[in-house]
């Protein structure tokens, strides 16, 4: 194995590790929006 081939490939072995770590983070977020509404509309029926 040359010394570019090794290159190349830690490039895209952290390039395919940033684009998981993406879609982790995007799904996170959704999870908490979501939590975020539930408490939000917790709140307005304790206000009712």
């Amino acid at each position: 194995m040359t010394f570019k081939n090794l290159i190349l490939m830690l490039f895209l072995a952290m390039l395919a590790g940033s684009i998981t770590a993406c879609n982790t983070i995007e799904g996170a977020g959704k999870d908490i929006k979501s939590a975020g509404g539930a408490i939000e509309d917790a709140a307005d029926d304790e206000d009712d």
